[in-house]
């Protein structure tokens, strides 16, 4: 289901009325900042506070079962890549060492900040480190490489049912910049010119003994930014980017993809409804995608997507970018970014100001199961699911064949937690402003 409203945004404005029944007695109150209709607010962070994580220390993580961020068979050192790698990928894993440093804030400590690093050069220490901080009101996430990466999520699992939101200040996370990719203070899409910057050490196939400075060029193929998204494991935090692939259940966020001409990414004009190649937009567009079971590549284990935009619903295939952002406007313009999960559906919403439409909100919303169609791992607890869903992933390379057995079975559970920022620990690289972190339940 599909709503869009030009030049207002939902759920925020009162349903216009006839003057006569609108008039309202002269000692009513006005709503507090942040009111929903329908919804309760139960937990917000404006950033009004002080907040620096330099004094919170790095600690080394060895990964493997031992680490408070072993997942699965497809974290950092997981045994996916030891398949798809062969004993070369062990080799270059020891090159390097991985820092993270996590902490709670907000009352109660219902937000939690993730940033993790590395340590190529073995003195100890993270190379060129993320940083989080706050003044003046806004948060400011920092990844000034892309082989860190830093998030701010919660701290506990979400409601049954909520609403959770984010206001966006600013963002440089690559795109285009006056119709530019390459920018006139030399960055690329985004990303420093200094070195080279690759995909190294955890790709989907391939000679994982290369060297590091042969492998995927990031400057070239994409910048991003997660402005919000619905994860399944309670400790979400930075991994390599195929791991992410198959934690998602929901997500809006920036696929920034260099000058790209070919046929794997169209642009939604929601002016027209039509779709257009994604040249057309100012690459800085949104990708609102639903996850479902089905696998999306051949040799890594990203779900398929399910993409709702002005211009019809699209399963696989090319990626849409839903709307379009106007960076140029933060920071006295924002953008709003919100999930809802609600009487068996997700919704994603985005307000402000985008391009061929001005300001506007845009809602998407899907059940759980519709037409067929699964979300991935909505099931918060395992009697919300039967196990109709379940499937084993299989996978071969140069170490061998690893089966991922039962990736949905019947018993699951997948209690929700959302997630902001940059994920990925071998993409994206840039910096970000986020304000006014909100938690609603129904009312």
């Amino acid at each position: 289901m599909r709503k869009f409203v030009r030049g207002a945004v939902a759920m925020a404005l009162p349903v216009l009325m006839p003057a006569a029944l609108a008039a309202a007695p002269a000692s009513a109150e006005p709503a507090p900042p942040g009111a929903r209709d329908g919804w309760r607010l139960v937990s917000a962070e404006p950033f009004d506070g002080r907040l620096d994580d330099a004094g919170f220390p790095w600690k080394a993580d060895g990964d493997g079962p031992s680490s408070p961020y072993n997942v699965d068979i497809y974290d950092n050192d997981g045994a996916y890549f030891d398949t798809v790698g062969g004993p070369a990928f062990r080799t270059q894993l020891a090159a390097m060492k991985t820092y993270r440093k996590s902490f709670s804030f907000g009352k109660h400590g219902w937000l939690t900040a993730e940033l993790a690093a590395r340590d190529t050069d073995g003195d100890g220490r993270p190379d060129t480190p993320p940083t989080l901080t706050s003044r003046g009101g806004v948060a400011r996430l920092d990844e000034p490489s892309h082989q860190a990466g830093v998030v701010i999520r919660s701290t506990r699992d979400l409601p049954a049912e909520y609403r959770v939101e984010m206001t966006l200040r600013g963002l440089d996370f690559g795109g285009r910049r006056n119709g530019l990719w390459d920018y006139p203070d030399g960055r690329i899409n985004g990303y420093s010119p200094e070195g080279c910057k690759t995909n190294f050490p955890w790709a989907s196939g391939g000679d994982f003994a290369r060297p590091e400075c042969e492998w995927a060029d990031v400057r070239t193929d994409s910048n991003g930014f997660y402005y919000m998204s619905i994860m399944d494991y309670p400790r979400v935090a930075p991994h390599n980017n195929v791991f992410i692939h198959g934690h998602r259940k929901v997500a809006m966020d920036g696929y920034n993809r260099y000058k790209y001409t070919g046929s794997g990414l169209l642009y939604c004009n929601p002016a027209t409804g039509q779709y257009e190649p994604y040249s057309a937009g100012t690459g800085n567009g949104v990708n609102a995608i639903f996850m479902t079971d089905d696998r999306r590549y051949p040799t890594m284990p990203g779900t398929e997507y399910l993409m709702e935009s002005e211009c019809g619903f699209k399963k696989a295939g090319a990626i849409v970018s839903t709307v379009d952002l106007r960076p140029e406007l933060l920071p006295k313009e924002s953008y709003t970014f919100a999930v809802e999960r609600r009487d068996g559906a997700y919704t994603m919403e985005m307000s402000g100001v985008f391009a061929h439409v001005g300001r506007a909100t845009f809602r998407y919303t899907r059940s759980f199961v519709q037409d067929g169609e699964p979300i991935w791992h909505y099931n918060q607890r395992p009697d919300e699911y039967d196990g109709r869903f379940d499937a084993d992933w299989t996978w071969t390379g140069p170490g061998g064949t690893l089966v991922d057995r039962n990736t949905w079975p019947a018993g699951s559970a997948y209690p929700d937690r959302f997630m902001i920022g940059d994920p990925h620990m071998n993409f994206y690289e840039g910096s970000a402003q986020v304000d006014d972190i909100r938690l609603y339940v129904p009312r």
